[in-house]
């Protein structure tokens, strides 16, 4: 059970509150001015603050502390005492984020029912928080292929710094994955890692969202940096970002703080920012749709996320993966996956890269019957589809050529599909396809293909200057 810091100029105050706090099993430290109060806090946050609004011969009233501890430790519930009984004190003081307000003399068995509250909330957001870090953790990041390690590698370079981090890739490929991974890894692992989908929000809101804002009605409601502080925020898609928004963010950067919306305070906050893009940030900069300045402050490490098209090789345990998944969070079957299903899916073209996947093998769980392993007549066909007695239907182009063009084509495609597939290792391909590793290399310089390496893996190419014999 975290501790309960008692903060009052009057010991005999303090003492009698710590005396009945501990006869009820808590633990509690005491202070008597503001410098000690701060010490006690920047030493180990405690469970909860009860905090006396004047405090002779300190450098702060309880405002004042209550103010940087909402903006340093929002977590941290706050009970306002005093003997003043003044209304707008209690007022100012929720306003300012205080949990309670509770006059002096104060009877006994209000201030427990009030502790015991505060120490419950206090509880819930530590669970919380708890929760979401184990939402996602390095487990998740899956696969073997040459370009899945190396971009690992990468990442694990940077999980100790805290150098800003810019995580580029298509759509769906797991950028928020190598994120969550980084933070994982890290040294602020017990800290938040709070998402700014920057596509997601309303551009009117952005400010609000991403600063808070403080209002006399509603007091004063923290944004998302102000919850990430001591942790990692991560801004998603971060060419979406609104250029008004994005000079105010490159301030952030510069100063580690900011005022909240409506707000006059600075709010001081302790970030590592990591981000992500889909888009040319070279050429959206070109076209003035992204400060050039921002750019490299947030580009200090970038780190490229492949597309499923570039790691193949980690369909089928992605896939497995996938069927857990399922399986644990909505109750779907376990199924294996058929040595023809693979096959398909590992040459199947990927637009929406891992999040395609994730969907396809959900799609299939809940539409199966749930029995035996998944069959490839249960996944799409891209492009040539089998009829009901087997026959495969050609499509426009290929059935339009003479045969000898037509099975150049095939076999070329074919060919290049399987060499992809397997990463770019021919010697895997040739036993796949049932050929001599010699015999492949002779069919692959007739039908013009030739090999290159790309991002560490063999991949198909087709020699435009060589044609085919």
């Amino acid at each position: 059970m975290s501790d309960i810091l008692i903060v009052d100029d009057e010991r005999d105050i303090r003492e009698l509150v710590s005396d009945i706090l501990e006869d009820e099993g808590y633990s509690t430290r005491l202070a008597g001015n503001s410098d000690e109060c701060m010490a006690a806090i920047n030493s180990e946050p405690p469970g909860l603050l009860i905090l006396d609004i004047w405090l002779k011969d300190s450098r702060m009233d309880g405002i004042d502390i209550l103010k940087t501890v909402k903006r340093d430790n929002p977590d941290i519930p706050v009970v306002i005492i005093s003997g003043h009984g003044n209304i707008e004190i209690a007022v100012a003081a929720i306003k300012q984020g205080a949990y309670d307000f509770i006059e002096k003399p104060f009877n006994i068995d209000q201030l427990m029912v009030v502790i015991r509250r505060a120490m419950e909330t206090s509880r819930l957001r530590r669970e919380n928080a708890s929760l979401k870090r184990k939402e996602v953790t390095s487990s998740d990041m899956i696969g073997k292929s040459a370009s899945f390690r190396a971009m690992q590698s990468q990442l694990d370079k940077v999980t100790k710094s805290n150098g800003r981090v810019m995580l580029t890739g298509p759509a769906g490929s797991g950028k928020e994955i190598a994120a969550r991974y980084i933070h994982a890894e890290s040294n602020r692992a017990n800290a938040p890692f709070v998402t700014v989908n920057c596509a997601g929000i309303e551009p009117e809101r952005v400010e609000e969202v991403l600063f808070g804002r403080e209002t006399t009605e509603r007091g004063v409601e923290a944004g998302l940096l102000e919850e990430a502080h001591g942790g990692v925020v991560y801004f998603d898609e971060v060419a979406d970002m609104p250029m008004g928004t994005q000079s105010k963010i490159l301030r952030v950067l510069v100063d580690q703080q900011f005022q909240r919306v409506g707000g006059t305070d600075k709010v001081r906050v302790d970030l590592r920012v990591i981000s992500s893009t889909n888009r040319d940030l070279d050429a959206e900069i070109a076209a003035d749709r992204f400060r050039e300045e921002l750019y490299h402050r947030l580009n200090v490490v970038p780190i490229s996320v492949p597309s499923l098209e570039d790691r193949r090789e980690d369909i089928p345990v992605l896939a497995e993966f996938f069927i857990e998944m399922c399986n644990e969070s909505q109750g779907l079957p376990v199924r294996e996956i058929s040595d023809e299903a693979v096959a398909l899916l590992q040459t199947m073209t990927w637009p929406g890269n891992v999040r395609q996947l994730k969907n396809l093998i959900e799609r299939v769980l809940i539409l199966g019957d749930g029995t035996g392993p998944i069959e490839a007549r249960e996944l799409p066909n891209e492009e040539e589809k089998a009829d009901e007695s087997g026959r495969v239907v050609l499509s426009g182009a290929l059935a339009t050529l003479p045969l000898r063009e037509a099975r150049e084509a095939f076999e070329r495609e074919y060919l290049l599909t399987q060499i992809n597939r397997f990463g770019g290792n021919i010697s895997r391909t040739a036993s796949f396809v049932g050929m001599e590793r010699s015999a492949l290399h002779r069919k692959l310089k007739s039908l013009g293909v030739v090999t290159s390496n790309k991002s560490g893996a063999r991949v198909a190419q087709l020699d435009e200057a060589e044609p085919a014999e």
